[in-house]
């Protein structure tokens, strides 16, 4: 626990036989929960996370993939369902590190704000980031600031904490179950009135290999418009 409030992780995962070892080794001991889900891997993802020996880790399996928004909602439901007061995101993959996770959940702990995420464009190894990724990163949050109004400097960032209260408010069904959930789901928060705030976090880039491609870009600016129109129009 920290300041009283039960933590929980949750660990969306796909094809992470090789990583998932190493980022639920990392998280700190004050986490409560962990759920991973392994959203229809056909490695050792799901494999190695029950053999991790952490009694805190507990492993659901998507029998066909969903796609990590839909997995994220999963991990949420279920750390609900265990009391959770805050839940937090890490993905499989290692590349959110474990040292800045009491500083993405502090506002929401704090309460001065509903949704907090990191922003790796303010830490200072920004620069470690590849090119590209920070310039599409640059041009999505500013598509999603003129769509929501929330003032995002990386929407793309999946290091976020969210409290139970606001989750349990928002339609978590409807979200984008895919590659742009992030805009979506700040979509959603805005919507709804909810405070969001960012955070500093580093970078991190090993030997893991990305899957993101240029046309991912497109989809996520379709997320964008079509939240913003959902939202006009009241559904």
């Amino acid at each position: 626990m920290v300041a009283g409030a039960k933590i929980a992780i949750v660990v969306p995962a796909y094809q992470e036989g090789r990583l998932i070892g190493r980022t639920l080794a990392g998280l700190p001991d004050y986490v409560d929960i962990v759920v991973v889900v392994d959203d229809a891997s056909s490695d050792t993802t799901a494999t190695v996370a029950r053999c991790s020996g952490d009694p805190r880790i507990g492993v659901v399996v998507h029998p066909e993939n969903r796609g990590v928004g839909a997995a994220i909602v999963t991990g949420y439901r279920r750390a609900l369902d265990q009391g959770a007061d805050v839940l937090a995101v890490m993905a499989g993959d290692n590349q959110m590190h474990p040292d800045d996770l009491v500083g993405v959940l502090r506002p929401v702990l704090d309460r001065t704000a509903d949704y907090a995420k990191g922003n790796r464009l303010l830490h200072p190894d920004a620069r470690t980031m590849p090119w590209a990724r920070r310039s599409a990163g640059r041009v999505l949050a500013a598509l999603t600031r003129l769509a929501t109004g929330l003032d995002i400097g990386d929407s793309q960032c999946g290091y976020t904490a969210l409290s139970a209260s606001a989750a349990r408010q928002l339609p978590l069904e409807g979200l984008w179950p895919r590659y742009g959930y992030p805009n979506d789901l700040l979509g959603l928060l805005a919507a709804h009135g909810m405070r969001v705030a960012e955070v500093p976090v580093r970078p991190v880039y090993a030997d893991e290999s990305s899957g993101v491609r240029p046309w991912h870009a497109l989809v996520v600016a379709y997320v964008i418009v079509r939240r913003w129109a959902l939202t006009r129009l009241g559904t």
